[in-house]
């Protein structure tokens, strides 16, 4: 799909901002990246309705709220076909404890991260899938001990480093 208009490095350092803070007030986001309040506001405006701002949100601290576990998950498929991969993630997006999916290559078909309010809670999402028969060979559970770091953020700047 081809993006409505080409990025430049303005637009990058933008999209880097806002992605550390979606809450900067133009005038500081102006500020960062060296353009006056009103060019910026408009960039801002075109990057959202070209669909590379997708939208805003706060970013909660779960263990402030309650004990929560994370746990990834391998699954293998029983079969390859275009059906059989829309099923699964049919089945996957009904559940909200399901807060990733990723299509892999490698020796399993889907990395899929959980977080649940426990192992009861967990077991109970995977006997679900498991029940409604959505085509899993096997599967193996990954629970998260400690997660030292989790970054909100890409390196915009160094990922797209020259897109002009």
């Amino acid at each position: 799909m081809k993006p409505a208009y080409k990025l430049d490095r303005i637009d990058v350092k933008i999209l880097a901002v806002l992605q550390r803070n979606g809450r900067i007030t133009n005038v500081e986001l102006a500020d960062a990246v060296n353009l006056s309040p009103s060019p910026c506001l408009m960039r801002v405006k075109k990057l959202q309705q070209a669909g590379y701002i997708s939208g805003y949100s706060a970013q909660i601290d779960l263990a402030r709220l309650g004990s929560t576990m994370t746990v990834f998950t391998e699954f293998t498929l029983k079969n390859h076909r275009q059906i059989d991969f829309a099923r699964f993630q049919e089945a996957l997006e009904k559940i909200d404890s399901c807060v990733e999916c990723h299509l892999v290559s490698g020796g399993y078909d889907y990395l899929v991260k959980f977080v649940t309010n426990g192992i009861e809670d967990y077991q109970s999402i995977v006997e679900g899938l498991i029940d409604r028969e959505v085509g899993i060979d096997k599967y193996f559970s990954f629970v998260v001990l400690k997660t030292p770091f989790a970054r909100k953020h890409v390196d915009l700047t160094r990922l797209f480093s020259d897109p002009d």
